[in-house]
């Protein structure tokens, strides 16, 4: 890789400045020093050596270093196999949440070797001035190379075992209106044995999945019926039911009434159903 050093800046309130560039091999050092901003190198060849905080790290191709503010390092490449790298730095408001997702402190600054995927978003940069939308896309471009870092490397304590009947009642949430929608769908994005859901998925709502599904269907049936005027029709279809008749059945054998009494005497969804705010029911 034989790209021109390089590099590029932008300012926002979240990452309110960027510059990143490439160091092709030569026997550039860097320090003692300290910086006022962040910086991650990711290592494209070759080794060098990192000294912070006391300690020294030595680095090969594939790995990353972070530079903090205001500690000091020297950092410099190996003599009989110079390092190139790729950098990008930053400093803004939500820096300091973001990394506190990645598997890296100031004590422990490498990050073990990344997949080559990462290396494109530091190659980014633009020359000289650039335009506002420049600016934006640069700062997006390191936001998403961090969110890339903390899937890679996310911090211990973050690890843990999926929510499944969680994902369950968020794909129902957001997909109760699709009439296609079935209980074979649902096990099918959450991913794990179907009888295993349905056991997880009753311990967390005292409900079944197909239950929870009807539930969330009248549940915003309900809620459509008392604060709007559209047709019976058009709320059967706007929560999962082509067949207007069936949801009439449906909401009928749900509520004890039929939807049109149910519009008639002015009744509210929290009559049957309990909320958290979203005409959903609670799990």
């Amino acid at each position: 890789m034989k790209k021109p050093e390089s590099a590029y800046a932008s300012r926002d309130e979240r990452l309110t400045y960027v510059l990143g560039g490439h160091k092709p091999p030569n026997l550039h050092k860097w320090g003692p020093g300290v910086r006022d901003i962040y910086a991650l190198h990711y290592i494209v060849s070759g080794k060098g050596v990192l000294e912070t905080n006391g300690a020294t790290f030595f680095l090969k191709a594939g790995e990353s270093f972070m530079i903090y503010p205001q500690r000091e390092v020297y950092y410099y490449p190996d003599r009989n196999d110079p390092w190139e790298y790729v950098w990008v730095e930053f400093k803004g408001n939500e820096v300091s949440s973001l990394l506190s997702m990645i598997d890296v402190l100031p004590d422990r600054p490498v990050v073990p070797e990344a997949p080559a995927a990462l290396e494109p978003y530091f190659l980014t940069a633009w020359h000289g001035d650039m335009k506002p939308y420049q600016k934006l896309r640069s700062a997006a471009q390191v936001q998403q190379l961090l969110t890339l870092y903390m899937e890679y490397f996310p911090k211990a304590e973050m690890v843990s075992a999926p929510d499944y009947a969680g994902i369950a009642k968020e794909y129902i949430r957001n997909n109760y209106w699709n009439a296609s929608l079935t209980v074979a769908d649902i096990v099918s994005v959450v991913n794990i044995e179907r009888s295993y859901l349905f056991r997880l998925f009753k311990e967390r709502t005292g409900m079944s999945v197909s239950g929870y599904l009807t539930a969330c269907r009248i549940s915003n049936a309900c809620k459509l019926l008392q604060s709007t005027s559209l047709s019976i029709k058009t709320v059967s279809f706007s929560v999962g039911y082509g067949d207007q008749l069936y949801f009439s059945k449906v909401f009928k054998k749900t509520t004890s009434y039929t939807p049109s009494d149910y519009r008639s005497r002015g009744m509210r969804d929290a009559d049957f159903f309990p909320e958290n705010g979203e005409g959903m029911p609670l799990g």
